[in-house]
This record gives structure tokens, sequence and C-alpha cells, in this order.
């Protein structure tokens, strides 16, 4: 065996965990983004969940808050914290006003937007600071650092506005266009492939509402059900992934999971468990294998509904189910939650990488090891 082949092996290896470290640092700065803010979350979902219209709660001036919290407040906050965390206060800053950018020139919630320009504006500012910041005369100081900040931060707003808007329009329109050929093809199942990742990317209502809606509609007016109405609504999978969260996730996940499970079944509110999946992406699997699980129980039980549940909870959904048809319903729901669960425990390796991170923890705070 030569000294090359020899190699070989090591050098593939070092590169395997290279890529692995890479993906974990990723990971971990979009958690970084999301996590402190999902108190946020909640407050939108409590006062979505029992505010709007169908809410339980039916209150129109309350309801107000809704579309500018997840327009604009949530947003914010994600590319606050995005260029916080690249370089302190005046990333923050930057980050934010970049980050209207993006919310001015999209139609749908931008937080994968926020999570891309707040980090951005952050690092362009750290850029200035480290190469012209710091050879301004200490009299000029404040004078610079806030027209730098106002600078970069406005002209990153603009170039946003014109760019990352277009670009998420295309990708819902593409996602659209998917979801309809699958539709025509009979792949009823593989719908998930594309509808769950969408629906994290907060484009669940594009896609009910603009695709599966109007078909739904059609398909009732003439058989007097449709599954249409059952593919995005159904609360299955972000029952079981939030479950898996407050069972095996980090420590942060399991303090607020359960809370989360109440407003997206009980709610109906599914955006609650979007940020965890952002803040893991490879949970995205679990909703995935889940929808997909829960399409094909729909399938085999003939199930559907007389119309769109809003909001989309387990209670609405048993509310627009035709007599006889609520047993075919429950159970899509509960297998789509069950493999949900199943898969997304399986990644989380059912809570030992987060024990090992809590240890980890522990020791570089110079505190005990708790067992």
């Amino acid at each position: 065996m030569t000294s090359n082949d020899t190699q070989a092996p090591e050098d593939t290896q070092s590169r395997g965990q290279r890529a692995r470290v890479g993906i974990q640092r990723f990971g971990g700065h979009l958690a970084a983004m999301v996590m402190p803010n999902i108190g946020a979350f909640i407050a939108w979902g409590l006062i979505t969940a029992m505010f709007i219209p169908t809410g339980w709660i039916p209150n129109a001036t309350i309801g107000e808050l809704v579309g500018p919290m997840i327009t604009y407040l949530l947003p914010t906050l994600i590319g606050y914290t995005g260029g916080r965390l690249v370089h302190g206060q005046r990333g923050a800053v930057v980050g934010s006003i970049a980050t209207f950018g993006v919310i001015v020139g999209a139609d749908i919630p931008m937080f994968l937007g926020a999570m891309i320009v707040g980090p951005l504006g952050g690092y362009l500012i750290k850029l200035w600071d480290e190469k012209v910041g710091v050879k301004v005369a200490p009299g000029f100081k404040m004078l610079v650092d806030n027209f730098s900040a106002g600078i970069i931060g406005g002209a990153l707003a603009v170039g946003s506005l014109f760019s990352i808007g277009p670009v998420v329009e295309g990708i819902t329109k593409a996602l659209g266009n998917g979801v309809q050929w699958m539709l025509d093809a009979g792949l009823l199942p593989l719908v998930s492939l594309i509808v769950e990742p969408a629906k994290i990317l907060f484009l669940n209502n594009a896609i009910n509402h603009g695709v599966l809606s109007p078909l739904g509609v059609a398909e009732a007016l003439e058989n007097g059900k449709a599954i249409h109405f059952l593919i995005e609504s159904n609360p299955g999978p972000g029952l079981g992934v939030l479950a898996a969260l407050a069972v095996f996730g980090p420590r942060a996940a399991r303090a607020t999971a359960p809370g989360a499970i109440v407003i997206q079944f009980l709610g109906g509110i599914h955006e609650i468990y979007f940020p965890y999946i952002l803040a893991n992406p490879k949970l995205l699997l679990s909703v995935i294998g889940g929808g997909a699980a829960g399409v094909l129980t729909f399938s085999i039980f003939d199930a559907g509904l007389v119309a769109t549940p809003s909001p989309g909870s387990i209670i609405a959904l048993m509310a627009v189910t035709p007599k006889g048809g609520h047993f075919s319903v429950i159970a899509g729901v509960l297998v789509a939650a069950v493999v949900a669960f199943v898969v997304a425990a399986a990644l989380m390796k059912f809570g030992r990488d987060a024990r090992r991170e809590e240890r980890e923890q522990q020791i570089a705070n110079g505190g005990e090891v708790k067992v």
C-alpha cells in the first residue's frame, strides 16, 4: 500500500469532520438567532389563537396586532439578534435596518430574509469598524459611527428590497407549481416534500390558500369533501416534533415546547413550531415524514373535509369533517404525529446530544457536572 493510499482515508475523514462541524456551526447560528425570540413567537401565537375572527375570543381591535407582529416585529427581532451576534449593538442596529428592506420587498413574513440580512448587516459594519473606524480621530468617533451605521444599514435595506423579495416570490411560485404537478400526477403523499419545507419558510398560507384550497373547493362541490383541505392544515406533524423536543430537545426547547403544543394543536397556529425547526434544520425530515404518513393515511381511509379549517387546530378540523368521517381524519393526524415524533427523536439521538451539550456547557462554565 502506498503512502498516498494510506493517507486518503484520513483526508476523507478529515473533510467529513470539517463538513459536519460546518453544518453544526451553521445550525448553531440559526438557533442563536431564533431561540432567544421564542417568547415573542409564543406571544403572537396566543394573540392569534384567541382574538382572530375564528379564534377563541374574537376581538377585532386586539386582532389588529396579529398582522403587524408577524410582518414587522418577529422578522425584525431575528434580524436584530443576527446582527448582534456578529458585531454587538452596532451590528444589531444595522441588521434591523436591513431587515426592513426585505420586509417591505415581499408579501410574506420575511423570517428567512431576516436570517440572511441580519448577520450580513452585522458583518458589514464590523468590517467597516475594523478597516476604517479604528483610524478615525477620537473627536469624530461618534459622528462617524452613527453615519456609517446609517449609510450601511440604509444601503443594505434598499438592496434587500429589490433582491431578496423577488427571489422569495419566485420560490413561492415554484413551490406552488410543484404542489400542483404532484396533485395532478396523483403523487399525493409526495406533496409533503414541498408543503412541509414551504411551511417552515412561512409560505404555508401561499401554498394552502393559493393552491390547495381552490382545488379543495372544486373537489368538495363535486364529492362533498376534499383531502386537499387536510394536507397543509394537518396539526399532526407539528405536534409530533414539538412533543419530541419537549422530551429529547435542548434545555431551552424543553422549557417552551409544551406551551407551543397547546398553541399549535389546540389553537391551530402552526407557525409556532417553525422557529424550532429553523433552529435545528435536520428536524425538517421529521415533519416531511409525518406529513407524508398523514396524507397516505388520509388517502387509505378516504378522509376529507368540507371546507378549509381555520385556524388549523384539531378542533377546527373536527368542525369541518363530514358526518361519519371523524375516525379517518383523527387516524391521519395521529399517524402523522407518531411518525414525526419517532423521526425527530431519532434525529436528536433520543436526547443524548442535548445532554452532552449541557454537560460540556457546565464544564465550560466551571460548574458541577450533573449526571
